[in-house]
């Protein structure tokens, strides 16, 4: 039997294609009106509108009113012709450059102490050091009199220098992720600092709250004060989480202007009756300690808006905590059991309790933030996150 063989009529497959392409047509054009209409390509029109006006330096106050944004393209038409935007910018890249001649960064594994030409630059403002192999901070540090920001988080710095009391204004000591053990009492002597970051060095279990008169080294001056970490009466914001606290430093509950006290991922059994005293905090986050208890006088600390803490170990929370109509916001966190996995190098396990204390620690500063841009959205507006691929 011969093949079977099927003729078609050609002009029939020419009319059936036809028809399918119409049709396709006709979906894209319907589901281009549908984009068009939907409130997805109304927010992709505003984002690309407000970029746009960014970028021609348009105020927001001239493109956002009422908290909706007006598309109007004459705003960019009116802005497009004038030059003063560009000339704002030239000078801001100048003023940029001015600033960063007294800045000195820093980074690298390559670095296991400071260059030899720093000891020159006593006229910087400003250090950042971060990422590096560095242990030990020189005592010509004591020299920088203008210094007014030391970052030097992500090192392996063992201790602090008892000539950082002669940076009388310094405003932001940030020692996070190092492998400091102690502080010393002479870091009292900083009466401008306004912010202290010891948070991630794991081993620190207490802060001085009195010293003993000591010699400047570098200045050759005697001082004739008692040093103690409660005369830092401009701080607003003290990090110490991921430590050995067992309970809050005697020396911060002196601090009279503190704002925020991070305290988390430390060995709290309890909290102190007198935390009131603390009248000007406004966050404190405790989680990941061993409290079971919380004092009621945290009821009667007025600015207190933002209480975190881990619920697992708690059988006992003042009613009014929970009740309170200050606007106080309490979140309770669950812990969830974490498998120690134990390793023959025990610095691995330093290593990676470190990375996590770091990644939590981002996170929770992600999760506040989000909590701070809930409470500015205007209530007349619904606040939206999307993920888009443009």
């Amino acid at each position: 039997m011969g093949h079977q063989v099927i003729i078609f009529d050609f002009s029939l497959i020419r009319g059936l294609w036809e028809t399918r392409v119409k049709k396709n047509k006709e979906r894209q054009r319907k589901e281009k009106e549908r984009l068009e209409k939907s409130s997805l390509e109304k927010i992709k029109q505003e984002w690309n509108f407000i970029l746009e006006c960014r970028k021609k330096g348009i105020p927001q106050s001239k493109y956002l009113k009422n908290g909706f944004v007006d598309t109007d393209e004459k705003i960019l038409d009116t802005y497009g012709k004038n030059p003063q935007p560009q000339k704002r910018h030239a000078l801001s890249d100048e003023a940029n450059k001015e600033k960063n001649k007294f800045i000195f960064r820093l980074s690298g594994e390559q670095w296991t102490e400071f260059p030899d030409s720093l000891k020159e630059q006593i006229y910087l403002k400003e250090w950042h050091v971060y990422n590096t192999l560095i242990q030990t901070i020189p005592a010509y540090i004591a020299l920088f009199q203008d210094l007014r920001v030391l970052e030097l988080s992500k090192n392996q710095i063992s201790y602090l220098p008892v000539e950082i009391g002669c940076l009388k204004n310094l405003k932001v000591l940030n020692v996070s992720f190092n492998n400091l053990k102690s502080i010393p009492p002479e870091l009292g002597d900083c009466e401008n600092l306004e912010k202290l970051d010891l948070s991630g060095n794991m081993e620190i279990t207490e802060l001085p709250f009195e010293g003993n008169f000591r010699k400047d080294k570098i200045l050759s001056t005697l001082s004739c004060t008692t040093f103690q970490l409660s005369n830092l009466k401009q701080v607003t914001v003290v990090d110490v989480s991921a430590n050995k606290f067992h309970s809050i430093p005697i020396c911060v509950l002196r601090m009279s202007n503190l704002q925020w006290l991070d305290i988390s991922s430390n060995n709290l059994k309890d909290l102190p009756e007198d935390i009131d005293r603390l009248d000007q905090l406004q966050t404190l986050l405790l989680q990941k300690n061993k409290l079971t208890y919380l004092p009621r006088s945290l009821v009667n600390m007025p600015k207190l808006s933002l209480l975190i803490v881990s619920g697992d170990d708690l059988v006992e929370i003042p009613t009014a905590i929970c009740e309170s109509t200050t606007g106080l916001k309490f979140i309770s966190l669950k812990d969830s059991p974490v498998e120690t996995i134990v390793c023959e190098d025990t610095e691995e396990i330093i290593e990676s309790e470190r990375d996590r204390e770091q990644f939590e620690k981002e996170f929770m500063k992600a999760y506040i933030e989000d909590l701070k841009e809930r409470d500015l959205t205007p209530s007349y507006t619904t606040k939206v996150l999307l993920s888009l691929q443009l």
